[in-house]
Order: C-alpha cells, then structure tokens, then sequence
C-alpha cells in the first residue's frame, strides 16, 4: 500500500473538528436588561456607601498631630543660624511646646516630616553607591561616579557614605517630654531601633567586614565623613555596634527616597512598657527639645514632628473613603438616570427593538 500523502494547499491549515477549535463550546451570555441592571446599580452605590462612611468612621478615630518647629518658640535662632553654611557643624538646641488634645490609644508613631524637600529627583535619587552602602571594601574607598560632587572632599580623600542623599541626611533628634498637671515632667520613652525593613537592615545595607581586632573605625580608615554631617558614619551610634556605621535604623530610613515632596519618615515607637504610657499616649501638655542641625532655607522648606496612630487601614489618609462616598454618589445618580429612561421609554415600547 503506498503512504498516504499530506494534504496541501487551504485544507492543510484547517483547525481540526473539535468543539474547541471550532468555537462550539457551551457558553453564556447574560441577557441585560433593566430588570437585571438597575438593581446591580443601586446595590453597587449602597455597599460603596457603606464601606465610605465605614472607612470614614476609622479615620476619624485615628488621630495625627503635627508639630512645626522651623523657626517656632526658641527654634528661630537656630533657623536663622542655619541660613549660614559654615555654621553647619555649630550645635543648637531649642525647644517649643505643644499640647495632646486626644487619648492616642495603643501604638504611636513619632515622624519626622519635611516639606518641599524634593527627594524624587532624578539625578539627587541617583547620587548614591548601593555597592558601597554593602560593605565592599573596594567601594568603601573609591565611590562611585554616581556620587559626583559628593565623592571626595576638597582634600581628594573619599567619602563614606557618599552621594547627595547621605550627604543630606535628617540629623536633627527629639527628646519628647510629658508635663501631667500634678507631678514632675516625664520623658516619653521611644524605640529607635528596628523601625526600617528587614531586607534594608540585613541585606541592602552591611558594614564593612572586620573581626575581632579589627574595629568599625579601622574598617573605615582612609575616609571621611560627608559634608554636612557633624560625626563620620562609624560614630551615629556608639551605645550599639548594630546601629553603628552602614547599618544605622536612621540612615538606613532616610536612604529610602520618598515619592512626594511633603513626607514624613520614622523617628520612633512609643515604648508602652512603664506608665504612664502603658495604654497609649495620653492627652495634655509636652515640651520637644530639639538638637537642631537640618537646614531647610535652602530650599524653602518647613520641618516638623509628625504624632500619629496607626489602625488596621494605616494611617489618617481621607482619600479612600471619600473615594469610595464619591463612586456611590455618581452611581447612584446614574441608577437614577436610567430608570427615569426605562419608565418614560422602556416601558411604553420604545426601547432598540423596532
């Protein structure tokens, strides 16, 4: 028998007969009309609106206070002494009173927050060695051309941790005082370790290696520290080796840029071991003494201490629940819309059958 040859030609191409290549599946189609339709409209505006004033009940329960310290109370000295460059290794300290109108129950956050401080920048977010911030000794000493001009000093000798965005680090720090009506002022005990991402803590960002007679400082030798910093970057934290050098919680928080030009970025965790904290912050007098270091007339800016609760849907952010009463409000209104089509047309005939 000879072998049966291969169609050619159009007939060769022909999708097998089958259900499937064929498109004779099963299949349904939902028939719509306004029986089906409306009452999907309504229903949509009501489970929007339930969940808008739900949202809206949370937000409304998590309280956020912000205390601007730029040039207020004795803090415009320091603002004033800031305006100079040369004065950038100058301390100054002040501090400015507030008050707690609302019981913050449970966990609060201490920010810091800036604002028209631009750290979207293209060319500010790249001004940074990621392969240096790793610990490579190669890197520790000879930066990346990214950094330029914050590379090397006037001198030729390398910085560590180089770039714009180490070089304009947030150093100012807060010391929070509670002032009851009877008794003596309280300081308010704050975490500030372990308030960055773990992949930052222990992958983005390590020290140098070193051993056992081989110091942090050593590791270090040959380097300087960035222009506006005050102490090299083997001296932020000298109570903790792990918070020391690279892998400091604040430097590593402020290397993560932010989106927008007003943020806020993590300061501290209120420690809720020892009273009168144990429930939350409670509402009264506080003073902040502030160690003023950051300038911000450079570019226009205002500094502040952001106080605020966290809940299950984050923080005091107004944009989803009103998102949400807005998308009810519209479909409601369209629902509306339609069934006044439906009665004056629909009912009578007129509809797209003709």
């Amino acid at each position: 028998m000879g072998k049966k040859q291969a169609h050619t030609g159009p007939l060769s191409r022909r999708p097998d007969n089958s259900a499937f290549k064929q498109q004779r599946l099963p299949a349904w189609s939902p028939s719509l009309t306004a029986q089906t339709v409306l009452p999907t409209f309504y229903i949509l505006s009501l489970v929007c609106l339930l969940l808008g004033i739900w949202l809206l009940i949370t937000v409304e329960n998590t309280y956020q206070l912000k205390v601007d310290y730029t040039n207020a109370g004795s803090c415009k000295q320091c603002f004033e002494l800031r305006k100079n460059a040369t004065n950038a290794r100058t301390t100054c300290e002040c501090s400015v009173n507030f008050s707690v109108p609302h019981f913050f129950k449970g966990d609060v956050f201490f920010y810091y927050g800036l604002r028209n401080f631009h750290q979207n920048l293209r060319r500010y977010m790249d001004s940074r060695d990621d392969a240096q911030m790793v610990g490579r000794k190669k890197n520790v000493k000879t930066p990346s051309s990214y950094c330029a001009p914050f590379d090397y000093d006037a001198n030729g000798v390398p910085i560590a941790p180089c770039g714009a965005v180490a070089n304009s680090m947030f150093n100012d720090s807060f010391l929070v005082m509670y002032h009851p009506t009877n008794g003596l002022a309280v300081p308010v005990p704050l975490y500030r370790k372990g308030i960055n991402w773990y992949t930052d803590k222990n992958v983005k960002f390590r020290n140098p290696p070193t051993n056992d007679t081989f110091t942090l400082q050593q590791a270090f030798e040959g380097t300087t520290q960035p222009l506006f910093w005050q102490r090299p970057v083997y001296e932020l934290d000298l109570s903790d080796p792990f918070n020391n050098g690279f892998i400091n919680d604040d430097l590593i928080v402020w290397m993560r840029e932010a989106a927008f030009p007003n943020f806020k970025k993590l300061y501290g965790v209120l420690n809720r071991v020892h009273s009168p904290f144990t429930e939350g912050l409670p509402a009264g007098n506080y003073s902040i003494s502030i160690n003023y270091n950051f300038p911000v007339e450079y570019f226009r800016g205002r500094k502040e201490l952001v106080v605020s609760m966290v809940s299950w849907y984050g923080g005091p952010n107004y944009f989803l629940p009103i998102a949400y009463l807005v998308t009810s409000g519209l479909t409601l209104v369209a629902a509306i819309l339609l069934t006044t089509v439906y009665v004056k047309v629909g009912k009578k005939g007129k509809n797209m059958e003709e």
